[in-house]
Parts: structure tokens; C-alpha cells; sequence
């Protein structure tokens, strides 16, 4: 694990530097106050410091006041060196945000005991974090494709939708239906209508760029959202998701099976009128009715949407 020393002293600082590469860590050093505070407050700082109370730049305890302000996500642990042993300093170096202290001169069990406690509460948070960031996941994400769940998705329009109300441009969403789903399900079985969304979904995220968003919408209907991406452009991009889906077979644990798709899009201001985010949707939604009552497999643009050039447009 890595850990910064802070020390203006440079006898001690090596002799420290030295004992804690001893005992396996990744040490570096800063010689004043102002050096931890760049390294601690940089990109990727060690998560365990020992700093100094007194150095020149920024003492210890300032640093600790102004790491914790930040926020990290990450936790890191601090220790603070220190010859002072009035109560009150104590006190204080623990409310400026320092784990813990030691008074000088200290002992070396000492020392590793605190760094071994510190290395628990740092695991701990990482443990933490990766739960979270499990929760956080399965409450936005669909269990099956692992694209956006439909509250995800609608969350995405909303904030698309006000952006170009603030800052103007456009954008386009498109829905999405497998066609015949039901009779996927029922030829093959629905673990392999499983197979089917799952790999529909990672052909969509291969054509699509880093700043669009795509969600389970229900069942097997999708809703994207691409922005700065309208009239021809968005025509473009849906006839290569229609092409894309069905350019050959899904390989599925019940064999080949053949997928096609129906595609409906909506610009934002070509479709949307007053009804905003919603009004958008069911004019996509309109449109894809109709690409499924004219055929299957076929784009339908909303009516009254505009198909103009955009900057965008490959």
C-alpha cells in the first residue's frame, strides 16, 4: 500500500522512509507542508499520510482541515506526528480530521500497530464503495441487458430535453421493438428470448457513440437518446441500428435465430410540441406503429419531423 511522509526533517524523514519500506510499503515523501497537500489533493494520492504538525508551507493540521473539506471519495487515513501533549491540541488535530497521532518521540510497534489499523478502516471503505456501486447499479441498470432501466432512460430524456431548451441544438430519440418477440419466446423458449435481448442490446452500444444513452424501455422495446443528432442524421443512424441488428443470425444456446427490428424517431422541436419529454415519446411511438403496421423491419420517421441536414450527419 502506498503512504506519503511528511516531514521537514530530513534525518528523521529518511529514517522513516526506510523503516516503512521495510515493512512493504510503497513510501513517498514531501518535505513541507505545501508538497502533501499537492500529492494528497492530486490524482490518485496514496491513501495512508503520516504528516507532520509543524512544517513550513502548510502545517499538518491545515492540510487535514482541507482534505476533509474536499470530500474524497476514497478515504484516506492520516496520522498525525506531533510533539505537542496538551489536551487541547490533541483535540484539536482530531477535529481538524486526523484518524489518529503520535506523540514523538514514538515507538516503533507503535507506529505499526496505527498504520495496521489504518489499513482496516481503508479496506473497509473499499468494501463500502464496491457495494455501493453494486446497489447503485441494479437500481439503474435492467438485470437482463444491463443497458439503463426505464427510469434511467427517462431520467437521460428529461436532462437532454432541458439542456437544449437551455443552451438550444437538438437531439433525437428513437424507439426500438424486436419484431415477432413473442415468437421467439415461444419457438425457442424464453431463455433463449434472453439471449436475443441481451445480444440486441450489445449490437446497439457497439454503434452507438460514448455520449448517447439507450434503455430497456419494457419488455422488448428500447428507447435511445442521441444528441446533437437530428433529421438526416437520425434517419442515418436508425437505418444502421435496423441494419446492424439484422446483419446475421444471434447465436443463441437454442441455434441461429434471425432478428429483425422496428425502428420509430422523433426530433426534439420537430415532434415534441408542447407536451416536452413525453409528447416526444409518443410521437416515437407513433412512428413505430407505423413501421410495424407498413412491414416490420423499416425506420419511420414522427410526422412532422423535419429530415434536414445536421452538423452531425456522416
Amino acid at each position: 500500500m502506498r503512504i506519503l511522509i511528511a516531514e521537514d526533517e530530513p534525518a528523521f524523514r529518511q529514517i522513516l522512509e526506510k523503516i516503512l519500506t521495510g515493512w512493504g510499503y510503497e513510501v513517498r515523501v514531501a518535505e513541507d507542508g505545501s508538497a502533501a497537500y499537492r500529492i494528497l489533493s492530486g490524482e490518485d494520492p496514496p491513501r495512508l499520510a503520516i504528516l507532520d504538525w509543524k512544517m513550513p508551507g502548510l502545517e499538518g493540521v491545515e492540510i487535514c482541515r482541507r482534505l476533509r473539506e474536499e470530500k474524497p471519495e476514497h478515504y484516506l487515513y492520516i496520522i498525525l506526528l506531533t510533539s505537542q501533549q496538551r489536551e487541547e491540541d490533541l483535540v484539536q488535530g482530531m477535529e481538524a480530521g486526523a484518524d489518529d497521532y503520535l506523540i514523538k518521540p514514538f515507538k516503533l510497534n507503535e507506529l505499526r500497530v496505527r498504520l495496521r489499523a489504518g489499513r482496516r478502516i481503508i479496506e473497509l471503505n473499499e468494501e463500502l464503495l464496491a457495494a455501493r456501486a453494486i446497489l447503485q447499479e441494479k437500481a439503474t441498470h435492467d438485470p437482463l441487458t444491463g443497458l439503463r432501466n426505464r427510469e434511467e432512460i427517462l431520467d437521460a430524456l428529461d436532462k437532454e430535453f432541458a439542456r437544449v431548451g437551455r443552451d438550444g441544438g437538438c437531439f433525437t430519440i428513437i424507439m426500438a421493438d424486436l419484431d415477432h418477440f413473442k415468437e421467439v419466446n415461444d419457438s425457442y423458449g424464453h431463455l433463449a428470448g434472453d439471449e436475443v435481448l441481451r445480444i440486441s442490446a450489445q449490437r446497439m452500444l457497439r454503434l452507438m457513440r460514448p455520449y448517447d444513452a439507450v434503455g430497456r424501455y419494457g419488455g422488448e422495446e428500447f428507447l435511445l437518446v442521441l444528441p446533437e443528432c437530428c433529421g438526416g442524421c437520425a434517419r442515418a443512424f436508425a437505418e444502421r441500428l435496423r441494419a446492424g441488428l439484422a446483419e446475421r443470425p444471434m447465436d443463441t444456446s437454442e441455434g441461429a435465430i434471425d432478428v429483425t427490428v422496428s425502428l420509430g424517431v422523433a426530433a426534439s422541436g420537430a415532434a415534441a410540441g408542447r407536451e416536452g419529454a413525453r409528447g416526444l415519446i409518443k410521437a416515437a411511438d407513433d412512428a413505430l406503429y407505423r413501421a410495424k403496421a407498413n412491414g416490420r423491419n423499416r425506420v419511420e420517421l414522427a410526422e412532422g419531423a423535419a429530415v434536414r441536414g445536421c452538423p452531425n450527419h456522416d
